[in-house]
């Protein structure tokens, strides 16, 4: 495959900035006459709102403005436009019916404020979702006040600190695998606690007797990604989460990655007793732009005293919902209001269409797609940990290191084959990595253009190294350097 070529469609990547657009005299609005004799429409206009810092402020008519922005628009890769094979993120496609679902006047303009008894639909739709969510991961109750994974983690944590507590010893110390998610050390340091590494298998999978040498009666919990950031099922789940149990401890599951077990197995059943979903990663809601999302917490009953207030509940004598702030030994409220709402129509919304039989159907797809990748992939790229993954696969640079290639390199040509690159460098276990992520949402065909691209790549970076080290190509601009650029971003223009 050679490097693409780019026609008249490419001249929108030499879009110059606002600033160098117009002419003197432009204009996109007039100001009406002022009322007052011998005053100018632009003195109408109030000395706060009026900016003196940037000199020759460009003039534009509308059209120049709407062109300008759309097509700086156009240099967006969405999920609209292709295929993201974005580890860890779940950039997939959500049914845009969610969409509409959210958007229903009756949901989106709801005013926070609204009494109990004229938000009955919103306080209804929360404690069926609520209900869905346990009966798919085998909890008894859930919170769903967090506004995103990383705040359910620290959550879940909190109840787990105050559960201890009651008992009289909130212990020092929680138990990280060198596979969790990357948030988990935070949220533990957050609520107080000591983290501890636990190193993986061989097989990338946790061992039974790695945790039993470390678990001990300061152990709080264990924080466990299941499955793991090598995209593997954590095969001795239920044997590490008695070892926990016995010694006084909990079980954290951090639920990022369900849509590789919806319908399949239930986390709860498993031995997990706390356990966060991200709603905008595996029940429909656009993820990227940072936001917004939701992380639910579910948990056994033996956590239920200590969920965030208030709760939704349903009143059958009186046949009436409301939400309840009655619960003694809750750790308080952890988000304004409802939480993000929103995200909570769309997935209500997908449940609901999907169903049972549908939401199994998308573990298996997730599934068949990472390993139809690995294994067309396999021979070209090294597989660090081989056998059957989950919701990803975990390749690394070692092979393309031989001619100077590297994960950085890979992920950059990537982008002029017309792909956004996948996740790099992480899981950390694994140097050089390069995570992919199909999601249940692609078609084989999708799938095989994508594995002629990286089939394409492996060749070039035998027969032609160069080609990867100045990649991109057809970006509007090419490497930066990507630690001034997040340390040092100039956000405003200085003429």
């Amino acid at each position: 495959m050679n490097t693409p070529t780019v026609s008249t469609s490419g001249l929108m990547f030499n879009e110059p900035l606002i600033f160098e657009r117009g002419a003197a005299g432009r204009r996109g609005v007039e100001l009406p006459a002022c009322d007052t004799p011998d005053t100018r429409p632009e003195d109408a206009i109030p000395a706060a709102f009026l900016r003196d810092d940037i000199v020759d402020f460009p003039e534009l008519s509308e059209v120049d403005v709407v062109r300008h922005f759309t097509r700086l628009s156009q240099w967006n890769y969405s999920i609209d436009s292709g295929f993201f094979p974005l580890g860890s993120c779940t950039m997939k496609y959500n049914p845009k019916m969610n969409e509409d679902a959210a958007a229903l006047e009756g949901f989106a303009r709801l005013h926070p404020h609204t009494p109990y008894e004229l938000a009955q639909g919103a306080i209804c739709l929360m404690w069926e979702l609520e209900k869905y969510l346990c009966e798919i991961g085998g909890f008894a109750r859930a919170t769903l006040q967090p506004a995103a994974g990383a705040q359910g983690e620290l959550t879940g944590m909190m109840m787990i600190r105050a559960a201890l507590e009651q008992r009289g010893n909130p212990r020092k110390k929680v138990l990280i695998p060198d596979s969790a998610h990357g948030t988990n050390p935070a949220s533990c340091a957050l609520s107080g606690y000591e983290t501890v590494p636990v190193a993986s298998g061989a097989d990338g999978c946790l061992d039974p007797a790695a945790v039993a040498a470390a678990m001990n009666e300061d152990v709080a919990a264990i924080m466990i990604t299941n499955p793991n950031t090598l995209g593997l099922f954590e095969t001795h789940l239920c044997e590490i989460a008695q070892i926990v149990h016995a010694k006084g401890g909990f079980v954290y599951g951090d639920g990022a990655n369900l849509n590789a077990l919806l319908g399949k197995v239930r986390p709860g059943d498993m031995g997990i007793d706390v356990m966060h979903v991200n709603l905008h990663k595996t029940f429909s809601t656009p993820h990227g732009g940072g936001g917004p999302g939701s992380g639910p917490v579910l948990v056994t009953q033996a956590l239920v005293p200590f969920l965030p207030t208030p709760m939704p509940e349903y009143d059958a004598e009186k046949e009436h919902f409301y939400l309840n702030d009655d619960l003694p030994h809750s750790i308080g409220k952890v988000r304004a209001f409802f939480g993000n709402f929103g995200v909570l129509v769309r997935a209500y919304a997908y449940i609901l269409t999907m169903g049972a039989a549908g939401l199994k159907e998308v573990a298996e797809t997730a599934v068949l797609n990472a390993n139809y990748i690995k294994a067309r992939l396999q021979d070209l790229y090294h597989l660090p940990y081989p056998g059957v993954c989950k919701h990803e696969c975990v390749f690394s640079d070692h092979i393309q290191n031989e001619t100077g290639a590297t994960t950085l390199d890979i992920a950059k040509r990537l982008m002029d084959y017309g792909y956004h690159p996948p996740t790099v460098y992480f899981p950390l276990i694994v140097h050089g990595a390069l995570m992919i992520e199909p999601t249940e949402t692609e078609s084989k065909e999708t799938l095989d253009e994508f594995i002629a691209a990286m089939r394409a790549i492996a060749d070039e970076a035998k027969t032609a190294p160069e080609l990867l080290k100045t990649a991109p190509h057809i970006a509007k601009v090419r490497r930066l350097d990507e630690a001034a650029a997040a340390r040092k971003p100039t956000l405003r223009y200085e003429g």
